[in-house]
Order: structure tokens, then C-alpha cells, then sequence
């Protein structure tokens, strides 16, 4: 009985390799069944035999690949093939089996046999199983990558066999391929990127980092990072949480975009970087890991910084502008009244910057900014403001004060800093500065009524000598809310041509009319009479000096050509020009447009200035006024001695005439001292060939005094006060000649 168990089961090993299991097994049945002496055997155990093969037969011819069982000779002779040899190799069983076939030797890849025979042979000498993958040259021509899994066995007369499968795996090989070269792919990505590439875990570890994260931080190599940068979270970043809100980020969004943050390098300095990353998970839905980018924006980030800056600092001193002081005043006063303090806002003007600025020029004036910048912000603390609005004005804003006494000694201390001695240009000068201030909650609760309340104190502060500071008051508030009525008023009354001339003559000692000065009136439907001491310096700071004068100027011009008619006395007539007008490029073409317009020659106009036209404007000055004289204009200087450089301009610049301020005529019948400047400047006057005209004469003792000096012409209250065109043209019809009694004294206009 074992006899026959072993030939069944080598006859059935031996059939399978084969493929004549079943027909063997059959026929080795039937012989046992016939031996006479033997043991008959049950028809039951027949069957069981049959049926095994049976399957075993259907299982090893329908294997997606082919079973096999060769020599190992120089062919790899095939003894035996599964059917799936067809649809591996196109050839059939029967065309592969035994000497005459197509040897698997033949099939096997010309390129691939020596490793083949190599391995396989190396399996033989050890008795070890081997798995191996080539490629075959199947019937097509085609080749097919495969996979063979081997074993050497000895067979029924112990010669080795190799026995094995092998299996189609071309598809899965050319996978395998393409993610071989997608892995070379992002690898040569990740080691050769010029950004930086990470890998690293919820808790804050660095996984994986490429070269170039590794530059970015300043290490070597990219291990050097992984090892030294051990926490993320406190050793990477400059704020303290930002590793947290990373994490957040990437839990609550799955991803981040455009993360910025300032970070430390491996020496210790700071860089800014922008990260953006996602989570990596697995097929299951599961965590691996946080991967991203990570870009260096510092150039960007200081370039923004820059440009945010330009946004809000002065580009002179470096101070907070407008803009950043409306957000600093904002902040100081929602502290004031949380907190219960003082908040107090000084709005600061330079005394006289316009001067330094033209005579020592524009490189001195900017250096007497910067260094009153710098003597304000030394006077300050560091919860407190200093701020440039634009020109020599700034403003503080001063927080956390109790007491008003505190805020009134920083400012002591403010106008001593500016004070002092500063040199320029090779000499030490002394700046003053004109202060206002105002206070929360006593004078206003919101930032623009502040600020508007600090600029009206300014103003009084300059009114009240300069150098000083003011506080503001209810009656400061009252005087500015009235200049904006009369502003809108003027300009209201300029549109409807409201405005009109009336025209004080000046005589020689004769007291013959010689000429007339024109003299802006106002007189306003429901305000009454307005003088020219209220609304003209109104419309000097409001830029409407320019319309008035033209309007006066137009009126004026007119009245002189009827004066000047053919056959009559010629007629001069003085006009007053504000500094401010200078500042115009095109003043000389316009005041001549106007003359020609109206038909009066320039030598019949005589155009009075005030030396600040020197003081603000200089060089400039200096041309439009050469430009007037050459076409035919008269100059005159108006209110000679009252400043501290008229004798200087009269032997630098082409004036005509000086006209003495009424100040140095008053009182000089009764005061020595006031007789004997009146004496000098007449003789200035008269020693530069200049013509002299006094005005404010408002006594006959003034007059005899002034005429006994050689004084050329006079004007004034004595003589007449300004009087409408009619009243003027009826003087000049009845003779031109002031009687001596002269008219009603008053005040001078």
C-alpha cells in the first residue's frame, strides 16, 4: 500500500507536469485493480484519486502565468509547461516541451541571459529558493517583462530540475518605472529647488528638509538643520505662538497660504519667510505629515516696510506725518478717556523760517528742520508724539498728564530747546517758535475740533509778540469762527464784484494833488462796514488776495485813465501789492494785462510793497520787480522803518519811492527823539534820490515840520481822508488844491 501511495503520487506530480494527470492517474487505477493477488480496492478510493487530479489539473492550466518544470542544461530544455504558456510566450505547450521546442534559453532576453543563468545557477549550487525578473522575446517579438520564482529539486532519478512559475509583470514593471522616475523627479525637485522644501510633524520636528532650506537658515546641510532646529515653535520663530498658529491653521483648514512670519537664521539673525503648506494623509485618511514651501520675502517685506513708512513719516526729519498723526490722536485720546488724564495737542510754527530759508537757502532750512526735529523729540517721552504737518509747522501731542502745570513746564522747556543757538552755513542764529495749545476734555472731546482749537491758540500765540505760548479760549474760538464768516462772505462778495475803491490823495507842499493811493472798501449788506484791518489779512492766508487785488486793480486802473485824459495833469495812482502775489510766476504779465486793458500807461501806476516781499521771496522778488520797473512801473516802498533791513534794500533794490510809516510821524511836534528819526529818514531818502511821502499827517505841526525837512509829498487825515471817485474827481475840478484847513482828523486808513 505505500508502494502504490508513492507511485500514485509521483505518477500524479509527474502528470501535472505534464498535463496528463487525470489520464494517468486512470490508468494507474485500473492496473491496480486488475493485480490478482493484491488487495482489491474500493471504487470510492478510485474516485477520490481521479477527482484530485482533476483538480489540481484545472488549477495549475488556468494560473495567470505559466507552471514549469526544466533542465538545468545549457537550453533550459522544458519538461514540462502549463497551458498559460500561450498567453505568456504565444507559443503552445507542445512548441516548448522537450529538445525539438523553442527553448526557454531562446526566449529569455539576449541582454538578460548571463544575469539569469547567474542566479539561477547560484540557486542550484545552494539549493535555495530565487526570484528573478527579466524579459522574455515572445512569438510577437515583443518583449515582455516577467517575474520567475523558482526552486532546484531533484527529480524521479535524482537529476536537478528547476521547478517554478513565472508570471507577466510588464504593467506593473512599467508602474513601477514611472514611479521610479517621478521619485527621481521630485527628488531632483526637492534637492535642487531654489525654495525651500519641508517635511515635520504636529508636534513641531523637522522630518525632511532640502539644501535649499537648509541655505535659507543658514546651515550647511540639510541634516545640520533637521538636528539643530529640534523644536520648531521655539527655536525657529521671533513671535512666541507662531508655531501654534501655524498648527491651527493646518487643522482647522487642511492647509495655509502666504504664512509670514519673522524667523531666526543659524547665526541669530532675523529674516522674514512666507510659508505655504497642506497635509499630507494617508490612503486610510490618516496623518503622515505637514509639507510646504518656504520662501524668503525679506526684500519684499522691507520695501513694504519702506513704502509704509514713506506713507506716514516726514522724508526730512523722519517724523510722523498727517496721516500718522491722526492715528496717533486717535489713540492718545481714546487712552485720555479711559484712563481720566490730560491730553493736550501744541500745534508749533517757526518764527521767521522764511527767511532764513531764502537768504541762507533751502539746504539751511532743511537743516534747521531736522535739528528742531531733534530738539523736540529730545524733549519728549516715549508715550508722547512729535509730528511735521508740512513747512516749518509742527505738532505734539502730550499724554498722561494730571496736571496742567506739568504740560505747561514741558513747553518752557520746549521753546528753551528751540531757542538755542544753531549754526548754519558758517553762523549761529537763534529760532524762535510761536506754541498753541489745547486740551481734552476742557476745549474739545474729538481730534479735528483739537487740532483746529491748537492752530486758533497758534495764532493768538504770534498776535501777542511770538515766542510765547497760548492756550486756547471760548474767545479764540469765537475770533476764528468769525474770520471763517467773513472768508465765505469775501468770497461771496468777490463773485458779485462787491468790493469797491475809494482813493486818498497825496499832495506836495503846495498841498497840491500830485497823485492818490487806491484803498480796498467793504461794506456788507447785513455786517455793516468791514475794514481792510479785518479782511485783509483774511485774504492774504486765504489765497483770495489775488482776485481782491485784481478787482481793486481793474477799478483803480479805470478811475486813473478818466483822471488822465488828454489835456489834463497827469494823475499817479499807488496800488498796494501783497507779498503774497509774488509767489506767482506770472504777477508782472498780469498787473500788465490789466493796465493795458484799461488804457493806462505802466508810468502812471506806482506799485507799493512792504519789504517782506524781500524777506519771503527773495531772488524771485528781486526779478518781478526789475521786470515792473522796466516796463515803465513806479516802486515804492511802503511802511519805511517799521522793519529791521529797509536800508538795505533801498541801496540794493530799483525803488522809486519810500513812503515813512505814519508810526515815526506821529507825535514828532512834540517828541525829539520820533523828530529826529523822521529827520534821518528823509535824508536817507533824499541822499539815495529817492522821493519821500509821509503819511499819517494828521496835524498842521507835522506837516510844517515835515515840509521844513525837505519831505517831497504828504498824505494823510490833515490832508483828506479817502474819498470815493466822484468826491476825488470833484477836488480835481475844482483846482486840485487842498485848503489848508483840511478836513476832520480821525484814524488813518
Amino acid at each position: 500500500m505505500i508502494w502504490v501511495n508513492f507511485i500514485c503520487t509521483n505518477v500524479v506530480r509527474h502528470a501535472a507536469c505534464t498535463g496528463r494527470a487525470t489520464e494517468l492517474l486512470e490508468s494507474v487505477t485500473v492496473s491496480l485493480l486488475a493485480f490478482p493477488d493484491g488487495p482489491r480496492v474500493p471504487s470510492l478510493l478510485s474516485s477520490e484519486v481521479l477527482d484530485r487530479a482533476r483538480v489540481l489539473d484545472t488549477l495549475v492550466n488556468n494560473l495567470d502565468g505559466m507552471a514549469y518544470r526544466c533542465g538545468h542544461d545549457a537550453a533550459w530544455t522544458l519538461i514540462f509547461v502549463s497551458e498559460g504558456c500561450t498567453g505568456l510566450t504565444g507559443y503552445t505547450p507542445a512548441e516548448l516541451v522537450g529538445s525539438a521546442g523553442a527553448s526557454w534559453e531562446r526566449l529569455t532576453h539576449p541582454d538578460d541571459r548571463a544575469r539569469v543563468r547567474a542566479a539561477i545557477g547560484e540557486a542550484v549550487r545552494t539549493g535555495r529558493r530565487f526570484t528573478l525578473q527579466y524579459r522574455i522575446l515572445p512569438r510577437d517579438g515583443v518583449p515582455k517583462w516577467v517575474q520567475e520564482r523558482g526552486v532546484p529539486v531533484a527529480d524521479e532519478q535524482g537529476s536537478t530540475v528547476i521547478e517554478g512559475f513565472i508570471e507577466d509583470i510588464t504593467e506593473q514593471r512599467a508602474t513601477l518605472e514611472a514611479l521610479q522616475q517621478a521619485e527621481l523627479r521630485y527628488r531632483s525637485i526637492f534637492e535642487h529647488a531654489s525654495e525651500g522644501i519641508f517635511q515635520t510633524t504636529r508636534e513641531g520636528h523637522y522630518l525632511a528638509a532640502n539644501p535649499a532650506l537648509a541655505r535659507l537658515y543658514g546651515y550647511t546641510t540639510p541634516q545640520e538643520l533637521i538636528t539643530d532646529l529640534s523644536d520648531i515653535g521655539r527655536r525657529l520663530y521671533v513671535l512666541p505662538g507662531r508655531r501654534e498658529a501655524f498648527r491651527r491653521m493646518m487643522e482647522t483648514h487642511g492647509s495655509v497660504r502666504n504664512f509670514e512670519s519673522e524667523v531666526y537664521r543659524s547665526d541669530g539673525s532675523r529674516m522674514w519667510i512666507s510659508e505655504n503648506a497642506h497635509i499630507v494623509r494617508g490612503a486610510q485618511g490618516e496623518f503622515i505629515c505637514y509639507e510646504g514651501t518656504v520662501q524668503d520675502i525679506s526684500e519684499r517685506k522691507h520695501y513694504q516696510e519702506q513704502l509704509e513708512r514713506q506713507a506716514n513719516h516726514d522724508l526730512l526729519t523722519g517724523l510722523p506725518n498727517r496721516v500718522l498723526l491722526g492715528d496717533r490722536l486717535s489713540q492718545g485720546l481714546a487712552r485720555a478717556q479711559r484712563l481720566g488724564y490730560y491730553l493736550a495737542v501744541v500745534f508749533i510754527d517757526l518764527d521767521n523760517f522764511k527767511f532764513v530759508n531764502d537768504s541762507l537757502g533751502h539746504a539751511a532750512g532743511d537743516h534747521l528742520l531736522q535739528e528742531v526735529a531733534r530738539r523736540l523729540s529730545a524733549c519728549l517721552r516715549q508715550s508722547d508724539t512729535v509730528a511735521r504737518l508740512g513747512g516749518d509747522e509742527f505738532v505734539l501731542v502730550l499724554n498722561d498728564h494730571y496736571h496742567v502745570s506739568t504740560i505747561i513746564s514741558l513747553l518752557e522747556r520746549v521753546l528753551h530747546q528751540i531757542h538755542l543757538p544753531i549754526s548754519l552755513c558758517g553762523r549761529s542764529l537763534q529760532v524762535g517758535a510761536s506754541l498753541g495749545v489745547a486740551l481734552y476734555p476742557d476745549d474739545s472731546e474729538d481730534v479735528a475740533s483739537l487740532l483746529r482749537h491748537a492752530d486758533i491758540a497758534m495764532y493768538a500765540a504770534k498776535d501777542r509778540g511770538r515766542h510765547n505760548f497760548q492756550f486756547f479760549t471760548r474767545d479764540l474760538n469765537r475770533m476764528a469762527e468769525e474770520r471763517l464768516h467773513l472768508e465765505a462772505a469775501m468770497r461771496e462778495a468777490l463773485e458779485a464784484d462787491a468790493f469797491h475803491v475809494h482813493y486818498q490823495p497825496k499832495v506836495d507842499h503846495r498841498r497840491r494833488i500830485v497823485g492818490v493811493e487806491a484803498l480796498a472798501r467793504w461794506h456788507h449788506p447785513t455786517l455793516g462796514p468791514i475794514g481792510p484791518d479785518r479782511f485783509i489779512p483774511i485774504a492774504e492766508e486765504t489765497a483770495l488776495i489775488a482776485p481782491l487785488t485784481t478787482a481793486i486793480l481793474r477799478q483803480a486802473f479805470a478811475a486813473a485813465r478818466r483822471w488822465n485824459a488828454p489835456g489834463e495833469p497827469q494823475l499817479q495812482v499807488a496800488v498796494n501789492l501783497s507779498a503774497r502775489l509774488f509767489m506767482s510766476a506770472d504777477i508782472v504779465s498780469h498787473v500788465l494785462g490789466l493796465a493795458r486793458e484799461a488804457g493806462i500807461a505802466p508810468h502812471l501806476v506806482e506799485l507799493e510793497i512792504t519789504e517782506t516781499v524781500f524777506l519771503d521771496h527773495s531772488q524771485g522778488a528781486i526779478d518781478s520787480l526789475r521786470a515792473f520797473k522796466h516796463h515803465g512801473f513806479s516802486l515804492a516802498m511802503d511802511d519805511f522803518g517799521t522793519g529791521y533791513s529797509s536800508l538795505s534794500y533801498l541801496r540794493s533794490f530799483p525803488l522809486d519811492i519810500i513812503k515813512i510809516d505814519r508810526s515815526l510821524v506821529t507825535d514828532i511836534e512834540r517828541e525829539e527823539e520820533g523828530a529826529l528819526i523822521a529827520r534821518a529818514a528823509i535824508s536817507l531818502g533824499q541822499s539815495l534820490r529817492k522821493r519821500v511821502v509821509a503819511e499819517g499827517v494828521e496835524n498842521q505841526a507835522q506837516f510844517d515840520f515835515l515840509r521844513c525837512q525837505g519831505c517831497d509829498e504828504f498824505q494823510g487825515y490833515l490832508i483828506s481822508r479817502p474819498v470815493s471817485e466822484d468826491q476825488l474827481s470833484a477836488m480835481l475840478a475844482s483846482g486840485g488844491v487842498i485848503p489848508r484847513q483840511g478836513l476832520p482828523g480821525g484814524t488813518h486808513a
